[in-house]
């Protein structure tokens, strides 16, 4: 069924690149290089820097393809809306129910883990009344509106940013002393000590985690003025900045720490911040690890929330459930709730199984929209229009190869999950298109860029 673009449900168009940055950011949690430090120095022999070096080069192609496609579509539902018009609708829903393991998922494990980082610190409250707490304040904020999430966004990602500076200057204040390596100016964060190709490679592996949510920015371009222009800028600059600090980050840090070796790997960073800082210090970049989990957590939450709005849209989904949009806050109120709901989950669940499977779904998006790039400018140049071969073809091309050498080093565990998750996914598909043969729905949206929108009371 095709609705037309006067009765579709419209979101307020109220942000600019600045604040599509920030979002970007948010979620990406600028000081996850921290708190996974120990893990991806472990793996890579302590060449951590060269890991997120090459992590970056890798997502920057990726970048590319979803700035291409966020230009050419500018709606809502990120990879999902991107493959479905590229290539083919049932396609596109396998990608969008893929990527759900990411945005559906993610919100959970950000709040799982900053429950746990508040109920080490007090052991008396029980760790799900902090997940309640993060679900009901993050929810809260959402639904409000955007403009209000990213208004909380500022201040947090300012205090985050601090923290990350503090460290950093103490870090270096450290090894000007004699601390670590002994200079500031060393290759060991990138050659590690005894590290391999092969373990700097599975560094880059992990490393690629912390870039995830660069495109989540795609998923607010119906919230975004003169979105054509905007969103493509924001994504590179939000994988430009993200990558530069965690390179930046990882290289000072290992100059204090050089090599892989940790008693405790998953509170390495935490060590090291008590060591150059002293207690004061550890308890200032503890509270920042916290604030960092609810910024990002706001950040997925709206994300999350768009993705379901964008397939209810398409009654791909409950179109009644998903496609809602709030009369005052214009904000798809139930989306955002479902999400709130689905993090729940994060009472029963510990980190390691509920982070065991993200990242499947997160790469089959990468690789689709790679491939989506190539397949609309075969599409487009038999229409006889003419696009750069180099940032069509070739880029995309490596994106997609780059992104499919990481999710074969996925361990087997997730790589099973997400086949069992994308094999549901073609269960359903089967039934909403009767056996796969019809596609499913889309709604008009081709000029949502143009359709006036109701200004927002806030």
């Amino acid at each position: 069924m095709t609705l037309s673009p006067p009765t579709a449900p419209t979101l307020t168009r109220t942000l600019r690149l600045p604040s599509l940055v920030l979002f970007g950011l948010a979620y990406l949690t600028p000081l996850i290089v921290l708190g996974i430090f120990g893990v991806i120095a472990g793996e890579s022999g302590g060449a951590s820097a060269s890991a997120y070096l090459i992590a970056l080069v890798a997502m920057l192609f990726t970048a590319n393809s979803y700035g291409r496609m966020a230009a050419h579509h500018p709606v809502a539902g990120s990879a999902y809306t991107y493959v479905r018009r590229a290539i083919d609708g049932r396609v596109g829903f396998l990608v969008g129910w893929a990527i759900m393991l990411d945005y559906l998922f993610l919100p959970m494990v950000i709040w799982l883990i900053g429950g746990a980082y508040l109920s080490a610190q007090f052991p008396g409250v029980p760790s799900w009344m902090w997940i309640v707490g993060f679900i009901l304040i993050t929810s809260a904020l959402n639904i409000i509106g955007i403009k209000v999430a990213d208004r909380v966004n500022f201040v947090l990602m300012a205090f985050q940013i601090l923290v990350i500076g503090i460290f950093v200057a103490l870090s270096i204040g450290t090894v000007v002393g004699g601390g670590g390596a002994g200079s500031l100016f060393s290759a060991s964060p990138f050659t590690g000590e005894g590290s391999s190709l092969a373990g700097i490679a599975g560094g880059a592996a992990i490393a690629a985690y912390s870039f995830l949510g660069f495109d989540a920015v795609t998923t607010l371009t119906e919230e975004t003025v003169e979105p054509r222009r905007t969103v493509p800028r924001a994504i590179l600059l939000v994988a430009l900045i993200g990558g530069g600090i965690f390179i930046l980050v990882a290289y000072v840090t290992q100059l204090v720490h050089p090599g892989g070796r940790f008693d405790a790997p998953d509170s390495a960073a935490f060590d090291i911040a008590v060591q150059i800082g002293g207690n004061l210090f550890g308890a200032v970049f503890l509270a920042a690890l916290v604030v960092a989990q609810f910024t990002s957590g706001l950040a997925a939450q709206a994300a999350g929330s768009r993705l379901l709005f964008a397939m209810g849209r398409d009654g791909v989904l409950p179109r009644r459930l998903f496609a809602r949009v709030h009369p005052r806050f214009h904000t798809p109120v139930l989306s955002i709730v479902v999400v709130g709901v689905v993090g729940l989950l994060a009472i029963f669940l510990d980190v390691a199984t509920s982070t065991s499977f993200i990242n499947f779904g997160a790469f089959v998006a990468f690789t689709m929209v790679n491939v989506s790039v190539i397949v609309e400018y075969v599409a487009r140049r038999r229409r006889g229009e003419r696009h750069g071969v180099l940032a069509h073809v070739v880029a995309p091309a490596i994106g997609a190869i780059v992104i499919l050498a990481l999710l074969v080093q996925l361990d087997l565990h997730a790589i099973t999950l997400g086949s069992i998750w994308l094999g549901a996914g073609v269960v359903v598909l089967a039934v909403i298109t009767r056996g796969f043969r019809s596609v499913p729905p889309e709604m008009a949206v081709d000029d949502v860029e143009e359709t006036p929108v109701p200004t927002a009371s806030r």
